[in-house]
């Protein structure tokens, strides 16, 4: 793909108000987001966000409650699916899952892996932290930015 072709592209995606855009093919892979306040990596690698407050508006004359759980859920890491595909909890059937709520995990260590088109893609942990919750459920499809884990960075 040519630079022309690029900016083309990106001229394309600010007159459509398309937030982002994937083109993938066996030699090149181009990704380009309009506005973004999501860390990400290439080579399919987890994003990473930190879990934000919940937002409301407060009718007149309401209160507004929050619930334990929701500050609790503030303070943890959430894992999203880089991608589109289907989620599997183990490298195969036989084997025993990646990891399990308890589990202390770092940096690289492997934590899913997600098959798309044929392909599967481990996903690594971008993070070290012990995991609180697991979200998503073996063998089931993941849309993209969808919660898969729940880790306690402390």
């Amino acid at each position: 793909m040519k630079v022309k072709e690029i900016r083309d592209l990106i001229d394309y995606i600010k007159s459509t108000g398309l937030e982002e855009v994937n083109i993938e093919t066996e030699t090149f892979k181009v990704k380009i987001k309009r506005s973004s306040d999501v860390v990400s990596q290439p080579h399919f690698s987890p994003t990473l966000a930190q879990a934000a407050p919940k937002q409301a508006i407060e009718p007149v004359g309401e209160e507004l409650t929050i619930s334990p759980k929701e500050v609790e859920d503030q303070k943890y890491i959430t894992v999203k699916s880089p991608m589109i595909g289907t989620i599997y909890m183990a490298p195969n059937p036989e084997s025993p899952d990646f990891l399990k709520v308890g589990d202390v995990i770092k940096p690289g260590d492997t934590v899913c892996v997600v098959e798309a088109m044929k392909l599967f893609n481990e996903i690594e942990a971008e993070v070290s932290g012990r995991v609180v919750e697991i979200l998503a459920e073996n063998a089931n499809p993941v849309e993209y930015d969808q919660p898969l884990f729940l880790i306690d960075p402390s």
